[in-house]
């Protein structure tokens, strides 16, 4: 008997941990997910269910279902919807030991949701028709350029440029944001919505020479040998901006344990080295090799202006009022 009894709790702790099935609502794409959660599943054994949608129909999901939701984890596209579950106080507070290999540069004061990755605000160029040498020092004068008037590319609705602009909000207040948007308006720029890829598609075939966007955009279409180059402003401007993607666990998660191990996967070597192979993010932790043709992180960091993330979420509103009095959104 003493013999069966071992035997048996082991077969029962087997069988609890297949049975737990942990549920993601995430505003990544399928192609970053997926490969993650099948070798999570393959590990653990913990079947994992995926709802996808932007990070804004999550968010408003979010609120709607309230303590009645399903979700263990949010994994979020954008500092600024992470930030504004963050204040509406529906993720649980993270153990300081889940930060202890991570970037501080992008860990939120609340502790209460994990980095992922970290990508960049830059300007794309075709050196065919620019020299760098031609280009502004700060994303702030850009709207002086007028020889590149109907030849700017933007996406007005991404996150990641709603982010933008509301960092520069808060770096340097709503006038001077007004006034940019007035000035890039124009410029008469050409806008893609939130095809990132689509904008540099449209670079190559000499529709537009310039575009903002995020540097992995750029460092993906290069494998294809367009004809698109990396223009970073100068050191602080708020068009270098890094912004993270983060996962958090959710105050309704009854897989509290399982989530928790899913969060470490996210921020471990196999995951953050996947990350970086398939969409060249920067990875938050320091042990991942990058390619070449990527400044390094140490570099890149230094001309990302210093905000605190919690900053984004308070000035979205604004950014996007702005942007609709502009009749841009």
């Amino acid at each position: 008997m003493k013999r069966i009894l071992p035997l048996i709790t082991l077969f029962l702790a087997s069988t609890s941990l297949a049975q737990q099935t942990l549920t993601v609502y995430s505003g990544r794409a399928k192609t970053f997910v997926e490969p993650v959660v099948q070798q999570f599943e393959r590990q653990t054994g913990i079947k994992v269910n995926v709802r996808y949608g932007t990070d804004a129909q999550l968010v408003a999901a979010l609120q709607e279902e309230g303590k009645r939701s399903p979700a263990d984890v949010f994994w979020g596209n954008s500092v600024g919807a992470l930030g504004e579950l963050s204040q509406a106080k529906l993720f649980s507070p993270l153990a300081k030991s889940l930060y202890r290999n991570i970037s501080d540069d992008y860990a939120p004061a609340s502790a209460d949701w994990l980095p992922t990755t970290v990508r960049f605000r830059v300007l794309a160029y075709n050196p065919g028709k620019i020299k760098p040498s031609d280009l502004p020092d700060t994303i702030l004068n850009l709207p002086k350029m007028t020889s590149l008037k109907g030849r700017i590319g933007w996406t007005v609705s991404y996150p990641s440029f709603q982010d933008f602009l509301a960092g520069m909000i808060a770096k340097h207040g709503e006038s001077v944001t007004k006034q940019w948007l007035e000035g890039m308006k124009a410029l008469q720029p050409k806008d893609y919505k939130t095809s990132n890829v689509g904008m540099l598609e449209a670079m190559r075939a000499g529709d537009i020479d310039v575009a903002l966007t995020n540097h992995y955009y750029i460092q993906r279409v290069n494998r294809l040998n367009y004809p698109v180059e990396t223009h970073f402003f100068k050191a602080g401007d708020i068009g270098n901006l890094g912004n993270a993607t983060g996962a958090a666990l959710l105050k309704t998660s009854k897989n509290r344990s399982a989530a928790l191990r899913f969060l470490q996967t996210l921020t471990g070597k196999d995951a953050q080295t996947f990350f970086l192979s398939v969409n060249f993010e920067y990875p938050v932790t320091g042990n991942i090799i990058q390619p070449s043709t990527m400044l390094p992180y140490n570099d890149v960091v230094k001309r990302s202006p210093k905000l605190d993330p919690a900053v984004l979420p308070k000035n979205i509103e604004k950014a996007q009022k702005l942007l609709r009095d502009a009749g841009l959104l």
